[in-house]
């Protein structure tokens, strides 16, 4: 099968090092990308952990979540022990990381929300040329590929291909459907492939989110985000142990996850269904990818040169990311 690459102490100490080595420059370079991971996570389709991925944070973020799941941590937490606690977590990260994510989500919601409605195919042009570049920095990181890692990544593309053609639910508004949609969103969040917010849209509960992040709805928000949590670090001790033991292995089915996600990122689209909301609107029950027609009214259709422009500045953006954090790095 594979080796290990990381002892089960490995994790911790690596954390502990960098912790120790960081400024507050680090810091806000980390924050920048929760920021990214923030701006992604608003558009269903996109995946937070996607960016994470490509910015250089997603290990140290995963095994940064699971402590907060660990005995040690638990029990210095029960008693009071705060100190200690804060000792045992890699809490400065974690702010950072999520401060950028919740900024992101108060400044980016209403813009997103605009460009969904008056400018999708742009929207999802940026988002398919950047997961696009994504799938290859990602890729680069197994150095020999097996037959083994290949399943997985036919696995993987399979997986997101399926789950990005679910088709949305309609569910109710109760506290604890709220929290149950915040953990399987967050969840999501941190896969790359698979967005936290469109789990939200098959569960029927993004544009209900959306409407709460721009009205300010506290209390909805907060229901969501305490499911989120629980989510987020009982999943995280599944991933970390992953990360651990089968490295490459996990790389392969993110990847794939990335590929298959593309399905949804199409820019053309044609609904074929429709659904009654609960404000009695149609809207989208069911859509198909279309190529895009290259003449409107006699002329060439500018729309699909703006849009491959559009994907292929996604496209750089992800690699001049990669190509910064490779220099970094050395």
């Amino acid at each position: 099968m594979e080796n290990s690459v990381e002892s089960p102490t490995r994790p911790s100490e690596e954390l502990a090092a960098k912790r120790a080595s960081r400024s507050l420059r680090d810091y806000a370079g980390i924050a920048l990308r929760g920021f990214a991971m923030g701006s992604a996570d608003v558009v269903p389709g996109v995946s937070g952990g996607t960016m994470a991925l490509i910015t250089g944070i997603y290990e140290e973020l995963i095994f940064s979540i699971r402590t907060i799941g660990r005995p040690e941590f638990i029990r210095s937490a029960i008693r009071l022990r705060i100190r200690e606690a804060l000792e045992i977590l890699n809490w400065p990260f974690l702010v950072a990381v999520f401060a950028g994510i919740f900024f992101a989500l108060l400044t980016l919601a209403q813009g997103i929300e605009w460009f969904l409605d008056n400018q999708p195919t742009y929207l999802w042009s940026f988002f398919f040329g950047l997961v696009l570049a994504s799938v290859i920095t990602v890729g680069k990181r197994i150095k020999r590929w097996s037959i083994i890692l290949l399943v997985g990544l036919l696995a993987g593309t399979l997986s997101g291909y399926l789950i990005v053609g679910a088709v949305p639910a309609q569910t109710p508004n109760s506290w604890w459907f709220l929290f149950l949609a915040g953990a399987l969103a967050s969840c999501a969040m941190i896969l790359p492939g698979i967005s936290g917010a469109f789990i939200l849209v098959i569960l029927g509960k993004y544009e209900f989110a959306l409407n709460a992040v721009n009205s300010r709805d506290f209390v909805s928000l907060a229901i969501i985000a305490v499911g989120a949590a629980v989510g987020l670090i009982t999943f995280a001790q599944l991933l970390g142990w992953l990360f651990k033991r089968y490295h490459d292995a996990t790389i392969a089915v993110l990847t794939g996850l990335m590929l298959g996600s593309l399905r949804k990122l199409w820019p053309w689209k044609e609904t074929v269904e429709f659904m009654t909301d609960r404000h009695g609107e149609l809207a989208p029950l069911s859509q198909i990818n279309v190529l895009p027609p290259l003449t409107v009214a006699g002329a060439f259709n500018m729309e699909i040169l703006i849009a491959i422009v559009v994907a292929l500045l996604g496209f750089l953006l992800v690699m001049g990311i990669d190509r910064v954090a490779n220099v970094q790095g050395r």
